[in-house]
């Protein structure tokens, strides 16, 4: 990262309460085409979500530290703060001497943008504007929150509109949050309804529709030179796993996740 910060754009896409099994499965089962021609080796890496909701774990990635390789470490890390003692630091981190990720890039000129999902984005109230608001520029309306089935789409939209805008030299860090897949999601189920309400095939519908439209985000991420990607889940959800529903707690559906970080090509169009 150290080499790549600097000359790539960056995307950081994460996919809110995305289930690693889930995730496994759609890919294995060809369910999410657009998503594993990326995959290195067709598969997503199993990883430990740093945070078990969307608050705790955002604030642990924007200091560096993304989701855990799930093998005993330490594990050389993407990007970290400078600090005495690092086990994870490596030659090869891109290290900032500012308290979070997105400052650190902004002071070797990178954009940072936000492009929001769930309500920790929507800056309607002082809790929501905490993240949003450590980056240079962030968008979100209630097309992009759990309440709206093509949630995604208007996402994807903004992306587009907000890479069109910039000037071709200026670097930049595209962070989505995509609220897709956080309850309620049942409305992506062709025959669910809301009086049965969300569960694990919904969960995994409403992935099937991230996979539909994202290869607009890759596209327009990549438009201007090569991007640097990584998609992963913030952490899980779970389905009545051992009597366990939601997140914000610690069941193995929540804290693992799937995790992977890939190269785009530029000039990549949009299947």
């Amino acid at each position: 990262m150290s080499e790549i910060v600097g000359s790539h754009d960056l995307l950081l896409v994460t996919l809110d309460t995305l289930r690693h099994d889930v995730a496994v499965e759609l890919a294995a089962a060809g369910r999410i085409p657009h998503l594993a021609r990326h995959l290195p080796g067709g598969v997503w890496e199993k990883r430990h979500a740093p945070g078990s909701f969307t608050y705790a774990s955002h604030q642990a990635i924007f200091a560096g530290f993304l989701p855990t390789p799930a093998g005993q470490g330490p594990h050389p890390r993407l990007f970290a703060a400078r600090f005495a003692g690092s086990e994870s630091t490596a030659s090869g981190t891109f290290v900032f001497d500012t308290p979070d990720l997105l400052s650190g890039l902004a002071d070797v000129g990178y954009r940072t943008v936000c492009i929001g999902g769930v309500g920790f984005f929507n800056k309607q109230a002082p809790l929501g504007s905490v993240l949003p608001g450590m980056f240079q520029e962030s968008h979100w309306e209630p097309e992009f929150g759990v309440a709206s089935p093509t949630s995604f789409e208007a996402q994807v939209a903004r992306a587009e509109e907000v890479v069109a805008g910039l000037p071709e030299e200026q670097r930049l860090f595209l962070f989505v949050n995509v609220s897709a897949l956080h309850q309620p999601n049942w409305f992506h189920r062709p025959g669910a309804t809301r009086e049965a309400g969300d569960s694990r095939d919904t969960h995994a519908a409403a992935l099937e529709y991230v996979d539909a439209h994202i290869g607009r985000l890759f596209a327009a991420a990549s438009s201007r030179r090569r991007c640097f990607a990584i998609v992963c889940s913030d952490h899980g959800t779970a389905y009545g796993d051992d009597g366990y529903t939601g997140h914000r707690l610690g069941h193995e559906s929540v804290w693992t996740v799937p995790y992977a970080h890939f190269f785009l090509e530029p000039g990549a169009i949009a299947p």
